[in-house]
């Protein structure tokens, strides 16, 4: 049986693609099967992957018309074959270890149902950001449901792609739920949580992309609505009730269309840039005032960044 099954959609993803597939098959850890989703591209994907899997057979490649991040999770989560299920998201990078470290920390406790690591986020070049790193107490697996808690976790993941999750867990949790198409990673942490202990690890082992069209406003609304039935369906498992009214209501939320606005994302990316002493904040404000002039406070922080040295 394979060990590990790393499971990715993608949709209209060619150009950062074949780092993310190098960055997979780089690993360490060679007992792995790639299964990506092609979540109906329009773009180079498609051909990029056929030729990345003409020439590697770990590579599987599983073709939808366009359904969303959640149902490709869904079909390729069901195609998988490994013991261990690890995300991975189109565009990021994992370090050549990440597979090794976790899954010696599976194979090492039973108890284990999920386990993350610390996470780089950064710009489209990968320009470093800043890193998220687990809250602390994670660090050696525990029981993490806490109900009192904001997200109901004492510690959790730091990115979705930086997860990796035993099989059989996620298969009796009932897996990625289409309802939950806003918030599927947090649904599915509250189960596998619910089944077991949860580790974090504190080493730097995954790398999320974050581009000027990747932050998404308009939605907001019906995320935290999502975000909140999550939590509202975990608190009645945790009485010892079904939760499927708390489903249904969540299918019954429309989705309301992603808005994306460039500029704020072009502005995230600069202003992360400019705290970190990072002289290319400069290109990034620029753009942000080339597209909205009256920004003022993007021509503050591009003076600002003007102090920097190269």
């Amino acid at each position: 049986m394979t060990a590990i099954s790393v499971v990715m959609g993608v949709y209209n993803g060619g150009a950062t693609l074949r780092a993310t597939l190098d960055s997979i098959l780089a690993q360490t850890e060679r007992d792995f099967e790639l299964i990506v989703v092609d979540d109906g591209s329009t773009d180079d994907t498609p051909q990029t992957l056929a030729e990345f899997a003409q020439r590697d057979p770990q590579i599987r490649v599983v073709s939808q018309a366009n359904a969303g991040l959640t149902r490709a999770l869904i079909a390729g989560c069901a195609a998988a074959r490994g013991i261990y299920i690890a995300r991975h998201d189109a565009g990021d990078l994992s370090d050549p270890r990440r597979f090794e470290i976790q899954k010696r920390a599976l194979d090492a406790d039973a108890d284990i149902t999920f386990v993350s690591c610390a996470t780089q986020y950064a710009g489209p070049e990968l320009e470093p950001l800043y890193v998220a790193r687990p809250a602390g107490p994670a660090l050696t697996a525990m029981h993490v449901i806490d109900l009192d808690r904001p997200h109901a976790l004492i510690d959790g993941p730091t990115h979705h792609g930086s997860v990796m999750f035993r099989r059989d867990a996620y298969e009796r949790a009932g897996g990625y739920r289409a309802a939950f198409y806003y918030g599927q990673d947090f649904d599915l942490w509250y189960r596998l949580a619910e089944l077991g202990t949860f580790q974090a690890i504190d080493d730097v082992l995954y790398i999320a992309r974050v581009t000027p069209d990747s932050i998404t406003t308009g939605a907001g609304d019906e995320q935290r609505a999502i975000a909140e039935l999550s939590r509202e369906a975990l608190r009645a498992r945790q009485r010892g009730e079904p939760d499927d009214a708390f489903v249904a209501r969540a299918v019954a939320i429309p989705r309301a269309p992603k808005k994306r606005s460039r500029a704020d994302g072009l502005y995230f990316i600069g202003e992360a840039l400019r705290r970190n002493g990072d002289p290319r904040a400069r290109r990034y404000l620029r753009e942000v005032i080339r597209t909205e002039p009256l920004r003022i406070r993007a021509w503050l922080r591009y003076l600002q960044s003007l102090m920097l040295k190269p």
